[in-house]
C-alpha cells in the first residue's frame, strides 16, 4: 500500500480542530498509541499498540524530507509479522508514546498527534488507490497545507522516532 505523507509541528491545536471540522473532516476517534520501533536492515519496522484495538506490525518505506513524500507500507497482524520478520525477539530501538486524533477528508487521514516529550504535530496522510492516484494525493495534501497554513510550524522531515533519538543524542530535555 501507498500513501502520501506531510507532518509539520502544530501551533494551535483548538484552530487545527476548527479547520478540520469546518472543512468537513469528520472526527473518528482520540486514541492512545504506543509505537516500539525495531532496528531492521532497510525502511522501518514498528508494533503498534491502541487502546481497544488489536496490535499491528506496520513496516515501511519512505524519504527523509519535509516536502509531502510517498510511503510504501505493509500491516502485519501479530501472526503475520512473525512469519514475515521471524520469532525470535527483535532489537528494540525506542519507544513513542501519544495521543492521536483522528479525522477523515475522503482519502485523507488527519492526525492531530500530543507526542510524549516532543509536543504537538499535525499530519496528513493520503492514501493512494485506483480513484486517488499519487499526483491527486500530492494536490490534496497542497490543499490542506493551505487550509492548514495558520496552524502549521516547521515540516517534519522525519518520524516521531527519529525526533525522539535526535533529541536523546543532543542531550536535550524533551517536552513532556
Amino acid at each position: 500500500m501507498h500513501n502520501v505523507e506531510f507532518k509539520s509541528e502544530l501551533r494551535d491545536v483548538q484552530l487545527a480542530r476548527t479547520l478540520a471540522r469546518a472543512h468537513g473532516a469528520a472526527f473518528i476517534d482520540a486514541v492512545d498509541q504506543l509505537d516500539t520501533y525495531y532496528r531492521v536492515p532497510t525502511g522501518r519496522l514498528k508494533k503498534r499498540e491502541t487502546t481497544g484495538e488489536p496490535v499491528e506490525y506496520i513496516f515501511y518505506d519512505r524519504a527523509d524530507r519535509s516536502k509531502p513524500k510517498l510511503s510504501h507500507f505493509t500491516i502485519y497482524t501479530e501472526a503475520q509479522a512473525q512469519a514475515r520478520f521471524g520469532s525470535a525477539p527483535l532489537p528494540v530501538w525506542l519507544t513513542v508514546k501519544k495521543v492521536r486524533e483522528i479525522y477523515l477528508l475522503g482519502n485523507v487521514r488527519i492526525h492531530i498527534d500530543t507526542v510524549d516529550k516532543l509536543g504537538t504535530f499535525l499530519e496528513f496522510e493520503a492514501l493512494v488507490g485506483t480513484n486517488h492516484p499519487i499526483a491527486a494525493c500530492h494536490r490534496c495534501i497542497r490543499d490542506l497545507r493551505e487550509i492548514f497554513a495558520p496552524v502549521l510550524g516547521e515540516p517534519i522531515s522525519c518520524g516521531y522516532s527519529d525526533l525522539v533519538e535526535q533529541a536523546m543524542e543532543e542531550g536535550i530535555e524533551t517536552r513532556s
